[in-house]
């Protein structure tokens, strides 16, 4: 379980600060016609790498707290 669940967490982790510091989301919404929802990009992201960087932190806490 703990593996899963690190693994969840640090690919989440990675793809939410591709998409939080570099304009990936940017592109691909003004490539579609979807700029509008832009400006609620920050609204989703940043609560989101901070759920998946918990995850990562509560996985690797349990790794070392069970060796």
């Amino acid at each position: 379980m703990s593996n899963k669940q690190l693994k969840t967490g640090i690919i989440g982790t990675i793809i939410m600060v591709l998409c939080c510091f570099t304009p990936i989301l940017v592109w691909i919404f003004a490539a579609i016609g979807l700029s509008g929802i832009i400006i609620y990009l920050d609204l989703v992201l940043l609560p989101l790498l901070a759920f998946f960087m918990i995850l990562t932190g509560v996985a690797l806490w349990r790794r070392r707290k069970s060796t």
